[in-house]
């Protein structure tokens, strides 16, 4: 199948996303005097931030829990025992050219090193994504395994996120992914339709209707403030088109380490018809300890959550492990 990309508003938004830490301090009236820490924290891992997301965060509030996730500060500088360039082992994983194979039955293809937002927590944030395949070409050893490797009946498609792809050069990987017979199903994992709601357009929408694989579509909200609005629209989209819609989220210190915080988040997704899927401990990457919670602290929380949500609103709480063959769950 051939997509002709036409124009779209989600390039815009991308476009105008938030790049200067001074002009994010700015628009929220908040004191140049983080900004000093935030430049330096950014030349580790520069800020990036859309607009959209940036409406959802309360001016004047230097301890917003969006804010706190998209801020460079000080604290990424410290080096703590046991964070690591490679927390969840993908190095160990690589099988071929952006294939990663850790699970059995399944595999994923790092598209992308881009991304709408740049989390300060994420565990990819050092990924050697210039050794990833750049050209269709480049994927042409990958997708020989793949044809070769009949064990496997799911694709997932992460990076950086798969949505930053260009119309063109997500239709040409999926259709790709189609031709494989014991394919079955395709997973995406993308945070856009949260940050950059806009990308959920009808284009991304029919040709996920379209496809002969099933669509899973997993979003990634941690706290009740991002599921609202234009976040809240696109969800909606995903859900009414028949795309059955999982949230992952990070358990953060100072984000949605409190009962309120994570009932509300799984109210409002399952207000939308969003599954609210896993509760990830935090993956030990360098620079994110400060967003570390403990695991007795995470337990209390999901013992709380059970006696406050129906079971099927609770996520499983999940910590990934390199090397074990599947997420280990947190009893």
């Amino acid at each position: 199948m051939s997509v002709t990309s036409p124009p779209s508003d989600w390039h815009r938004s991308l476009a105008e996303a938030i790049r200067d830490p001074r002009a994010l301090l700015q628009s929220l009236g908040l004191s140049d005097g983080l900004l000093g820490d935030a430049i330096s924290a950014g030349e580790l891992f520069p800020l990036l931030v859309p607009t959209s997301f940036r409406d959802r965060m309360e001016a004047g509030n230097v301890t917003d829990p969006l804010l706190r996730q998209v801020l460079p500060i000080v604290d990424e500088h410290v080096a703590a025992t046991g964070f690591v360039s490679d927390a969840v082992g993908d190095a160990h994983a690589k099988r071929a050219p952006g294939l990663l194979h850790k699970y059995h039955g399944r595999a994923l293809l790092v598209t992308t090193g881009s991304c709408a937002v740049h989390c300060r927590y994420c565990f990819r944030r050092e990924y050697p994504y210039h050794e990833e395949p750049r050209t269709l070409d480049d994927w042409s050893p990958t997708f020989d395994l793949l044809c070769a490797d009949t064990s496997i009946r799911e694709i997932i498609l992460s990076g950086g996120d798969p949505l930053m792809l260009t119309e063109v050069r997500f239709d040409d990987l999926l259709s790709r992914c189609e031709a494989i017979p014991h394919l079955k199903r395709v997973r995406i994992h993308s945070r856009l339709p949260i940050v950059l709601p806009d990308r959920v357009d009808d284009v991304f929408l029919d040709r996920l209707r379209e496809s002969r694989l099933t669509p899973i579509m997993v979003v990634h909200a941690n706290h009740p403030n991002e599921v609202v609005d234009d976040c809240a629209d696109s969800l909606t989209r995903l859900v009414e088109s028949g795309i059955t819609t999982l949230n992952q989220a990070v358990l953060l210190k100072g984000v949605n380490d409190s009962v309120d915080a994570l009932a509300d988040l799984s109210e409002r997704l399952i207000n939308l018809g969003v599954i609210p899927y896993y509760l990830h401990q935090l993956d030990r990457v360098r620079g994110a300890a400060h967003f570390e919670v403990s695991d007795e602290r995470a337990l209390e929380l999901i013992e709380e959550l059970r006696g406050r949500l129906s079971g099927y609103a609770v996520p499983q709480l999940v910590r990934e492990v390199s090397g074990e063959r599947h997420k280990v769950p947190l009893f």
